[in-house]
């Protein structure tokens, strides 16, 4: 159990504040150069996050969220717990924080120069440890879970693509089955599946991909969209075919649409952020539910997944659903009854008119996309506890905090 920080240090690491706002981005690049400079440790992370920035960016928001509320943890608790999940998908353990804890301490330092005094880096060693205590604390239990879980496993697991189905121009499925031919744990919906991939020319990569497959327990779904120079979701689309094998860890997120029968529910995504909709609409179908609004933004009819899926919920009234397609709808649709497709993306000015008291709403799709609509929600007096949400990339509640 991890020892409670003392009022000695929790008063220095919130004194740090001022400086993490100026230099916390550098403190965090430099941070990932020393950690990244050791192969066991860099075949860990989603490179393609360093390339672009986001994950420097998303750590630097984290930190300085660390000491904003050093002295209200609580308030973290949602951050703590997503990075928990994340962290045994890609199969972290204990051994690699001191490797973590190092770089941090040794970035500040340097960053920081004669201002990072003994008592200040003995401050944030304590306030690391406490924290690395905590999430391997919490990934013990998940592990664990895990392990106890009928058809469960920890670790890495051997998976054969079944089948491949082209679900739009951007975006294609994989099903995948155990190469074992034992069973497998039964997702949450809204969770993802990590994978440990080999490709050639980029050596050891990490990715998650939410499920969209409804819980089974013989197989799992994934859609990808293929990215606009994206190394494995091109990888995925150009060369993985039906009968190759793929190294997967077992479900995790903290993501889990549950529909109650008694319950409003308004699923709000863009793009590839409707596979975990997908998964949770397969898995309520057939079962008792609220009153379920699927609001969805493409750029274009033929870049929809699943736009025949979504017609059969509409006509069988499973679900109402407006469709935003932001090239311009189809000038010949006929949209069903329940079903409505706009022009153009959706607004906050239209989110306001939706919003309704005792609903919940759940968000997934690109960064900026849920900033945004999670912002517009919060502004409308949504209560944070009717607001759930799943980042894709790098980004964390940290960006919330800050942009709150």
């Amino acid at each position: 159990m991890s020892t409670m920080l003392d009022d000695k240090t929790r008063s220095i690491v919130s004194a740090c504040v001022p400086a993490l706002e100026a230099h916390g981005l550098d403190i965090t690049h430099e941070m990932y150069r020393r950690l990244l400079s050791n192969p066991e440790i860099r075949d860990l992370f989603n490179m393609s996050h360093q390339k672009d920035g986001e994950q420097p960016k998303a750590l630097a928001l984290a930190v300085l969220a660390y000491a904003r509320n050093i002295n209200n943890l609580g308030a973290l608790g949602a951050m703590v717990e997503r990075i928990a999940e994340k962290h045994v998908g890609l199969n972290i353990l204990p051994e690699h924080y001191p490797f973590v804890g190092e770089a941090l301490l040794g970035a500040i330092a340097h960053v920081l120069g004669d201002a990072a005094t003994p008592e200040i880096m003995d401050a944030w060693g304590k306030a690391y440890w406490f924290l690395a205590d905590v999430l391997i604390g919490r990934e013990k239990q998940i592990y664990q879970e895990h392990a106890d879980t009928p058809g469960g496993w920890t670790g890495w697991r051997s998976f054969t693509v079944r089948r491949i189905v082209v679900e739009s121009s951007t975006i294609r499925s994989f099903e995948l089955v155990p190469s074992d031919n034992k069973p497998v744990m039964q997702h949450k919906p809204g969770q993802y599946l990590s994978f440990k991939l080999d490709i050639p020319g980029h050596g050891s990569q990490r990715r998650n991909y939410s499920i969209s497959s409804a819980p089974a327990s013989d197989h799992y779904r994934l859609s990808i969209r293929k990215a606009d120079g994206g190394v494995v979701s091109s990888w995925f689309h150009d060369t993985v075919r039906e009968g190759d094998v793929l190294q997967v860890s077992a479900p995790a997120g903290d993501f889990v649409l549950t529909p109650e029968p008694n319950t409003k529910n308004v699923l709000i995504s863009a793009g590839v952020g409707l596979t975990p909709f997908i998964s949770a609409l397969g898995a309520v179908e057939k079962l008792p539910h609220g009153p379920i609004h699927f609001v969805h933004g493409a750029h274009a009819p033929d870049t929809q997944a699943f736009a025949p899926y979504v017609q059969k919920l509409v006509a069988e009234g499973v679900i109402k659903a407006d469709i935003f397609y932001s090239a311009g709808a189809p000038a010949d649709a006929s949209p069903l009854p329940g079903l409505a497709l706009h022009s153009g993306r959706m607004t906050a000015a239209w989110l306001a008119t939706q919003v309704q008291p005792d609903t919940h709403y759940w968000v997934c799709g690109p960064e900026q996309f849920m900033l945004d609509t999670i912002l517009a929600l919060k502004a409308q007096g949504v209560a944070p506890a009717q607001i759930h949400y799943e980042f894709f990339g790098s980004a964390s509640d940290a960006q919330l905090l800050a942009a709150a």
